[in-house]
């Protein structure tokens, strides 16, 4: 390969580097604020030195690259099963043949807009309360992800987001207590909604199946969970399978307020 080759090239290729763009930058919104991140940005790099090691002929080092690199695509599998897993969940539950406009799905350029609509005194309030009286309740709040996939014409609902109306959701004499609330906006969208249970096994015996139930939505999708214990009242913030107890109701706020902001 030589350096001019680079000077040479067609309307195809300017096409090819948009769509590789285009998908490297949907990658690092899904992987954005997880660990995997991290192993993505150095996977890039590796690929980026290959590339011009190859380009240099520096047959040893382009060969030993090129063959860690073919190799190392089975190991990604690996390593992304749960990144891998929550793509495919999400190009499975979003219907792109019956939406006009597939770019706006994505939503890269409007994510703000749709973070301002949650009140977040409202919700925070709604827990402190919640917690006071230990009331169980698991909320769930949509992001990108669609979680339309999660429940069923049943489980629907369509009311504004109120304290009055989360505590008499999750009170236990209430038909809607069991299960979860998903939350897009201002809105709760869905009530006793069943949420898929994460696969781990080793988890503190002070956590329970809300627990168990917030982590595996949050590990399939990039939604934010809110758990509050019957037993104990805690407050627990599950955000990509990692639990966050919150220790006061600022921090929670300012963590809702930054994770929403991404």
């Amino acid at each position: 390969m030589k350096l001019t080759d680079f000077i040479d090239f067609s309307f195809i290729d300017v096409i090819d580097i948009l769509l590789v763009a285009f998908l490297l930058l949907y990658l690092y919104k899904l992987l954005k604020g997880t660990v995997a991140i991290n192993i993505f940005i150095g996977i890039v790099i590796i690929y980026l030195i290959w590339r011009l090691t190859d380009l240099l002929n520096m047959d040893v080092l382009s060969n030993l690259l090129g063959k860690f690199i073919s190799v190392g695509f089975f190991a990604l599998i690996v390593v992304f099963q749960q990144e891998i897993r929550k793509f495919l969940l999400l190009l499975g539950s979003t219907n792109f043949a019956s939406r006009r406009n597939m770019i706006r799905y994505f939503r890269f350029l409007n994510q703000d807009k749709r973070v301002t609509d949650l009140n977040f005194e409202v919700l925070v309030d709604s827990c402190e309360e919640m917690s006071k009286n230990k009331t169980g309740a698991i909320i769930v709040i949509q992001r990108n992800n669609n979680l339309e996939f999660t429940f069923s014409q049943n489980n629907r609902v369509n009311m504004q987001l109120s304290p009055h109306i989360l505590q008499s959701v999750f009170f236990k004499n209430s038909p809607l207590h069991d299960g979860a609330v998903v939350l897009k906006n201002n809105t709760i969208i869905a009530a006793r909604v069943v949420l898929p249970l994460t696969d781990k096994t080793k988890l503190p015996n002070q956590y329970g199946l809300r627990h168990r139930a917030g982590m595996g939505i949050s590990e399939k999708t990039d939604a934010l969970v809110i758990v509050i214990s019957e037993q104990t009242g805690k407050i627990v913030y599950i955000k990509d399978g990692e639990l966050h107890p919150q220790d006061s109701l600022i921090s929670l706020k300012e963590t809702l307020s930054k994770d929403l902001s991404e």
